[in-house]
């Protein structure tokens, strides 16, 4: 299996901790960021979900500081089924039930001995096939089709 992997700037200590990790017993494709230089997380959430969308790897790993903005920005490539785990029931579950392609881990809320628990855990787990969780992805599918090119109208949450 080809792992696609990729930081921001906050995730880049633990990103290096993967890799030293992961490159030894699996094929590895590293798609930054190089340092803790400040950069934007939605242009390696594109990374990631390009290489899996491409074949150029199987499933991904990607890390910011909290996790939520990376998933949001994966989450919008179609085909990209990306989770947030902290544990390791939502990091099996999210592949067995959900066909999860791409982990996404908060590195300044979770450890490196957790990280390593969860990556190995996303990496071993397999989508059952099953028909409720096929009839769902399905469903997720559709509304993925649904709504594609469809840009929302953007509004804050803080605006009057």
């Amino acid at each position: 299996m080809k792992i696609a992997v990729a930081s921001d700037h906050a995730g880049f200590n633990l990103k290096k901790e993967i890799l030293d990790t992961l490159s030894e017993r699996q094929q590895v494709l590293d798609l930054g960021t190089g340092s803790t230089k400040p950069v934007d997380y939605p242009d390696f959430s594109v990374a990631v979900g390009e290489a899996i969308c491409s074949g150029q790897a199987d499933r991904g790993i990607l890390i910011c500081g909290s996790g939520v903005g990376a998933s949001i920005a994966a989450n919008r490539i179609p085909g990209i089924r990306a989770g947030l785990c902290h544990d390791t029931y939502s990091a099996h579950q999210g592949v067995e039930h959900d066909d999860m392609n791409l982990l996404v881990l908060g590195a300044r809320v979770i450890g490196p001995e957790l990280a390593m628990e969860l990556v190995n855990t996303f990496l071993a787990a397999r989508f059952t096939g099953e028909e409720r969780h096929v009839r769902r992805l399905e469903k997720v599918k559709e509304i993925e089709t649904h709504y594609c090119g469809k840009k929302p109208e953007y509004k804050s949450q803080n605006s009057d």
